[in-house]
């Protein structure tokens, strides 16, 4: 996963064959996830990240914070 973050790769390139197949010859037994499940796994971090910044803050106080997960190549 942060492979592809890492290096502005669409998470729907998972599903390139080619792709696919120079990640496994870098590590045989490598299970690669589908497109839909790193989107799944890119929203439960955003989630968990967002309650992590909620519980640090003072509960009695407004605020308002946005995260941004897309950055321009």
């Amino acid at each position: 996963m942060s492979g592809f973050v890492s290096t502005h790769i669409p998470l729907n390139a998972i599903s390139n064959h080619e792709l696919r197949r120079s990640y496994k010859m870098l590590c045989d037994d490598l299970l690669l996830p589908s497109a839909t499940t790193l989107s799944n796994i890119c929203r439960r971090e955003y989630a968990w990240t967002v309650d992590a910044i909620k519980k640090q803050l003072p509960s009695q106080n407004k605020f308002s914070f946005g995260l941004e997960g897309w950055t321009s190549t």
